[in-house]
């Protein structure tokens, strides 16, 4: 649960702009998105592992500098 400080002075728009970047910041949307549906843990790290090779083939082109 997101718990935002209102003080009196802080019109709505103040209030709805802190609770929607709390909200972001917390990561609740991906962890909603990610338990949606169950990956296995070998798809993971496969994913894990084709990203990792794909930015190393980029840093191997120089078009990614890290």
């Amino acid at each position: 649960m997101l718990i935002i400080d209102v003080r009196e002075s802080d019109s709505i728009e103040k209030a709805l702009k802190k609770y929607k970047r709390k909200f972001l910041s917390t990561g609740t949307m991906r962890q909603l998105r990610k338990r949606k549906n169950f990956t296995k843990p070998s798809v993971t790290r496969r994913q894990e592992v084709l990203r990792a090779e794909y930015r190393e083939t980029l840093r191997q082109q120089g078009k990614l500098d890290k």
